[in-house]
C-alpha cells in the first residue's frame, strides 16, 4: 500500500469517527473539535505529498532514498525528487492573502495611532538567558538556535519579554508603544485556527507609573475598538486579576509556591472541562482534593459589578488583602469600561488565568462568541472549527526588574492582538476576487508605433504621484490591456491613438462602466485626480 492510499484510508476512517460523534445524542463538542482537527491534518498532509510522476504515490523524500547497495543520489539544481514545502507550521501567502493581511494591518496600525503610541523594533532573536524563565511551562516551546560564536540565542517567543528588555536597557521610564513582528513558537500547529509555529503579533504597551487602572482600561479600549473595525463578529474580553486569583488559591489552601502552576491548570479551562483539569491539578500538580474542590467553586463564577460586590462580601477572601486589592482594581477597572462604551463588550471571568509567569495585575482574553469558518479541507466539518482566543494580554509590573534589579522598577501594561486567527477567519469568509494592487490608471496604446508616448505619458503619472503601470509588450493589442485592466480592478485607462494625439487628446476609459471622454492632453491628469478623488 503507498503513502497516498494509507492516508486516504485514515481520512475515511477518522471521518467516519467524526460523523459518528456529530450524530451521538448527546454531542461532546469539545471530541468533536478535537476529531475534526485530527480529519483536517489528514488532509492537509495528504494535499502536500509529493507524487511521482509514475503515480505510485511515494513521497519525494521517499522516491529519493538510495536502493540497496547503491550510493545516495547528490542533490543537484533542478532535481526533480526535491521536495517542494513550506516546514511545519508555517505556509506562504500569494497576493490575494497578502491584500487581506495588509488590509487588516493597516486597520490595527491607525487604532494604535489613535491612542497616541509610537512603534519600536527590536532583533528576532535574543540571548537565550533574556527569555528563559518568563513563560512558565510555555518555556519550552521557545525556539533555540546554536551557539552562534559564543552566544546562546534563541527566536523571540513573543515581544512583551523583548520590550521589557528594551525598557530595561534603555533607561526608558515611561513609553506607550506598538511592536507589529513575526514571533516563533515549537508549538503543535493547528492551521484552521489560525495557530502556526511562525506568525505574526500586534503589541500596544504602555509602560510607566501612573494611577490605577487608567492605562488597562485603555488597553480594553483598544482591543474592542481593533475586533470591531475588523469586523470579525461579535466578541467578549474576559477579564480577571492575578492578586484576585492567589487570594483565591491562598483562602482555599494552595501552597504559595504552587499557585503559578495551578494558575496554569485554571488557564486551561477555555478547551478542557473543569473534571479533566481537576484531576491535572490532584495527580499532577500535587494539590490536595480538598484546595481544587474549593478552586472549582470560583473559577466557574462569571459577571459583572454583581460579582464584584459578592467576592467582596465572601468571609474566605475579605480577611485576604492582595483579593481586596485584586476586587478593588477591578471595580475601578469595570467603572471606566463603563465610561469607555465598552461595558457590554466586558464580562469578568474567574476562570481567565492567562499562563505566563510575569502578569501582575489585571488579565484579559477576547473571545469570539461566533467561530470562524476553517481554512481548507471542505465540507461541514470545518463549521465545527473555532479559533477562540483573538486578542490577550495584562499588567506585568515585575517584568523589567527582571532585566536590572538595582534600578528602578517600571509599571507595564499591554495587549497582544492575534491577528493570524482574525486573517484565518477573514480568509474563511472572503468571497469574490480581492483587489492585489492598488493601479489607478492604466496606459493603453489603441495601434501600434505608441510605446514610446506611453513612457512618456507614464512618466508624467508618475511624477504627479499617481499609481499608473502599462504593458511591457511594444505593441499590445488594445483588447487585452482592457481585459489587464478589468481583471486586476484598475478603475481608468488612458487610451492613446495617432489620431487623437494630433488633435491634442487623450480617451479616458472608467473602466466598470466602459464609459470613454476626450480630455485635453495637457490637463488630463488632473481630471483623472479630480475623478479619483469623488470616487475615494
Amino acid at each position: 500500500m503507498t503513502a497516498k492510499d494509507t492516508l486516504e484510508a485514515a481520512i475515511t476512517a477518522q471521518g467516519d469517527v467524526v460523523r459518528k460523534l456529530k450524530s451521538a445524542a448527546t454531542k461532546d463538542k469539545p471530541k468533536i473539535n478535537e476529531e475534526v482537527q485530527k480529519l483536517l491534518a489528514l488532509k492537509e498532509q495528504l494535499k502536500q505529498l509529493t507524487v511521482d510522476d509514475d503515480g505510485s504515490g511515494e513521497t519525494a523524500a521517499a522516491a529519493a532514498a538510495p536502493a540497496p547497495g547503491k550510493p545516495a543520489a547528490t542533490s543537484e539544481p533542478g532535481n526533480r525528487n526535491l521536495s517542494l514545502k513550506t516546514p511545519k507550521g508555517t505556509r506562504d501567502y500569494g497576493p490575494e492573502a497578502m491584500a487581506l493581511r495588509q488590509r487588516v494591518l493597516d486597520q490595527v496600525v491607525r487604532v494604535f495611532r489613535r491612542h497616541g503610541a509610537e512603534t519600536i523594533d527590536t532583533p528576532v532573536f535574543e540571548l537565550k538567558e533574556v527569555l528563559t524563565g518568563k513563560y512558565g511551562e510555555d518555556s519550552k516551546l521557545i525556539y533555540d538556535l546554536k551557539d552562534q560564536g559564543g552566544e546562546i540565542l534563541a527566536l523571540r517567543y513573543d515581544l512583551t519579554v523583548p520590550f521589557a528588555r528594551y525598557v530595561g536597557m534603555g533607561n526608558v521610564f515611561n513609553i506607550k508603544r506598538y511592536h507589529i513582528a513575526k514571533v516563533y513558537r515549537r508549538d503543535n500547529p493547528q492551521i484552521t485556527r489560525g495557530r502556526y509555529r511562525e506568525f505574526y503579533q500586534c503589541d500596544f504597551d504602555i509602560a510607566g507609573t501612573y494611577d490605577p487602572m487608567l492605562p488597562d482600561a485603555e488597553c480594553v479600549k483598544v482591543v474592542c475598538e481593533i475586533l470591531a473595525e475588523v469586523g470579525v463578529g461579535d466578541f467578549v474580553v474576559k477579564l480577571n486579576h492575578r492578586k484576585l486569583l492567589d487570594g483565591i488559591f491562598e483562602a482555599c489552601g494552595v501552597p504559595a509556591d504552587k499557585f503559578r502552576t495551578a494558575c496554569s491548570s485554571v488557564d486551561k479551562l477555555d478547551k478542557t472541562p473543569w473534571e479533566e483539569v481537576r484531576r491535572e491539578m490532584v495527580e499532577e500538580k500535587g494539590l490536595s482534593e480538598e484546595a481544587v474542590g474549593r478552586i472549582g467553586q470560583f473559577v466557574t463564577l462569571h459577571g459583572g459589578t454583581e460579582l464584584i460586590e459578592r467576592l467582596a462580601a465572601d468571609e474566605t477572601l475579605r480577611g485576604i488583602k492582595v483579593a481586596m486589592e485584586g476586587l478593588e482594581d477591578m471595580r475601578l477597572l469595570l467603572q471606566y469600561c463603563e465610561i469607555f462604551q465598552v461595558a457590554d463588550r466586558v464580562s469578568f471571568d474567574l476562570s481567565l488565568a492567562r499562563g505566563l509567569d510575569y502578569y501582575t495585575g489585571v488579565i484579559y482574553e477576547a473571545v469570539l462568541l461566533v467561530g470562524g469558518g476553517g481554512a481548507g479541507g471542505g465540507g461541514s466539518a470545518d463549521e465545527e472549527i473555532t479559533v477562540g482566543s483573538v486578542a490577550g494580554g495584562g499588567r506585568y509590573d515585575n517584568l523589567v526588574g527582571m532585566f536590572n534589579p538595582k534600578r528602578k522598577q517600571v509599571p507595564c501594561v499591554g495587549v497582544s492582538i492575534g491577528v493570524e486567527r482574525l486573517f484565518s477567519i477573514l480568509e474563511a469568509r472572503a468571497g469574490g476576487k480581492t483587489r492585489t494592487n492598488e493601479t489607478e490608471v492604466y496606459v493603453a496604446s489603441a495601434h501600434k508605433g505608441l510605446h514610446l508616448k506611453r513612457l512618456e505619458i507614464l512618466n508624467k503619472l508618475w511624477t504627479a504621484g499617481l499609481k499608473a503601470e502599462h504593458s511591457y509588450k511594444l505593441n499590445p493589442k488594445l483588447l487585452a490591456q482592457l481585459q489587464h485592466c478589468e481583471e486586476y480592478q484598475i478603475p481608468y485607462a488612458v487610451i492613446l491613438g495617432d489620431g487623437e494625439l494630433s488633435r491634442g487628446v487623450v480617451k479616458l476609459r472608467e473602466i466598470a462602466t466602459r464609459k470613454e471622454e476626450e480630455v485635453a492632453l495637457d490637463t488630463f491628469i488632473e481630471e483623472l485626480r479630480r475623478r479619483l478623488l469623488s470616487t475615494a
